[in-house]
């Protein structure tokens, strides 16, 4: 199993490579506060680097390449459409379409934790797991959002 995690202790992404045990960051050493149950055989019930047992499955594939590939699709269907040449402009459109089908097939999953946004690849029974929710993700980000602004405050007072 493939776990790529942001260490909190020194603030660096750490990737590693594992089978079971403890997770710790390769550049400082800190213990992540997650492990691996050896017993599980690659299945994952909860986050390598965290305690959180939330996580979602999302294709591994970065967003703006796909954003790219469609905005660029967009772009060239539109010059043809201006130029009036429609057959061409849909046939833009449909080898787009076409390419991201085939990507969207292609790209395996990746198991991605809410709470710190560890990303587990090799994770066997995938499916087991549900797809991002909304409501889920706010939930942490108001929550980050929110200690964030406690921490600030409290340096507020201690400055004055």
């Amino acid at each position: 199993m493939n776990i790529t995690f942001r260490c909190t202790s020194c603030d660096r992404i750490a990737r590693i490579t594992t089978t079971g045990g403890s997770v710790g960051c390769p550049h400082c050493g800190a213990q992540t506060g997650g492990s691996i149950d050896d017993r599980a055989g690659g299945r994952l019930d909860r986050c390598a680097a965290c305690p959180s047992t939330e996580l979602f499955v999302r294709k591994d594939f970065p967003q703006g390449m796909g954003l790219s590939i469609i905005a660029g699709g967009f772009i060239l269907s539109s010059i043809a459409l201006a130029w009036h040449h429609v057959v061409w402009s849909l046939a833009i459109l449909v080898a787009t379409a076409a390419v991201d089908a085939v990507l969207y097939a292609w790209v395996g999953g990746v198991l991605t934790c809410y709470r710190c946004h560890a990303e587990h690849r090799g994770v066997a029974e995938l499916d087991r797991h549900p797809a991002f929710r909304l409501e889920i993700h706010e939930r942490y980000r108001q929550q980050a959002a929110r200690l964030a602004e406690g921490e600030r405050d409290s340096a507020r007072r201690t400055v004055l």
